[in-house]
């Protein structure tokens, strides 16, 4: 952690939306005109598209039917935390692209005089711009191992965690609208990454500041034959502090504010599914403006 350079990780598996606390983030970034680093956690995989299949094939024929992109050995842990401490000491670090489709790589392309398709990396670069604070947005903002412990780096943790069902269902309309992929492709994949989601994904959310959990309101029991999302007025959100009087929660405030919320533990508040950005924003913005303020003291 460091005063002088804010780390902020936004975590959550494939397909839970961490996306919609990105879009929140920006506005209070705008708002208040704070300049951030951006990392994005795909391009910490140790394998571009192709080489992923090819590592998936040959762990397979060893026995090994679980490898996938939640896991330590298909990800660089040891770089993700040596950029966080970087940037929490000198506020530099370096960074690089997952270029996810043809108009990133285009981009990067133009940029960088290269020929990359996408599902392909750019080359490291060494970050020297002046910079408010970093953030990251990914699979693995919070994870600790034996061999590394990217969490002690950070000065805000925030999870998003969609109920597991709701949280395949988006998965797989993503994935068959944007990827093309079939249902049973879709399936083969929650079951691979399973125990990896178990023993990486999942513990992150205990040493999260705040995690955003969305719960619809209705049912969503076989996830595999949903034929829609639940919509934001069909859901609550629930918001769980870690410390609320670490993180300085003013309850009372937050519930005038947000319309129709309640408390359903003395740690927990839920919110109106609509209200999740609004939520986001109230609870968020000052605690950035508090690390800014560390920063300049």
């Amino acid at each position: 952690m460091s005063a002088k350079h804010p780390v902020i990780a936004v975590t959550g598996s494939s397909g839970a939306g961490t996306t919609t606390v990105k879009r929140a983030f920006e506005h209070i970034f705008y708002r208040e005109k704070i300049n951030p680093l951006i990392i994005e956690g795909d391009s910490y995989h140790s394998y571009d598209r192709a080489s992923m299949k090819v590592q998936m094939t040959a762990e397979e024929s060893q026995g090994n039917k679980h490898f996938s992109h939640f896991g330590e050995n298909a990800n660089l842990f040891g770089k993700l935390e040596d950029t966080f401490k970087s940037y929490a000491a000198t506020g530099k670090c370096q960074r690089r692209y997952y270029l996810h489709s043809d108009e990133e790589a285009a981009e990067h392309n133009a940029r960088l005089s290269t020929e990359l398709t996408p599902g392909q990396f750019t080359p490291w670069e060494d970050i020297n711009e002046t910079t408010d604070l970093l953030f990251y947005e990914g699979l693995h903002g919070l994870v600790k191992t034996d061999n590394a412990d990217v969490a002690q780096h950070v000065d805000l943790g925030v999870g998003v965690v969609p109920i597991v069902n709701l949280e395949w269902i988006q998965k797989i309309h993503r994935d068959a609208a944007e990827r093309g992929y079939s249902a049973d492709v879709i399936v083969d994949t929650i079951l691979r990454r399973m125990p990896d989601y178990v023993h990486y994904i999942t513990p992150q959310f205990s040493r999260t500041d705040v995690n955003f959990q969305r719960v619809s309101t209705v049912d969503t029991s076989n996830p595999f034959i949903a034929r829609d999302i639940p919509t934001p007025d069909e859901s609550f959100i629930v918001i769980r502090f870690r410390d609320p009087k670490k993180f300085e929660v003013d309850f009372p405030h937050l519930l005038n504010m947000i319309s129709d919320s309640f408390m359903s533990r003395p740690n927990t508040l839920v919110v109106p599914g609509g209200k999740m950005g609004f939520a986001m924003e109230l609870i968020l913005g000052p605690k950035i403006e508090l690390l800014l303020e560390q920063k300049r003291g």
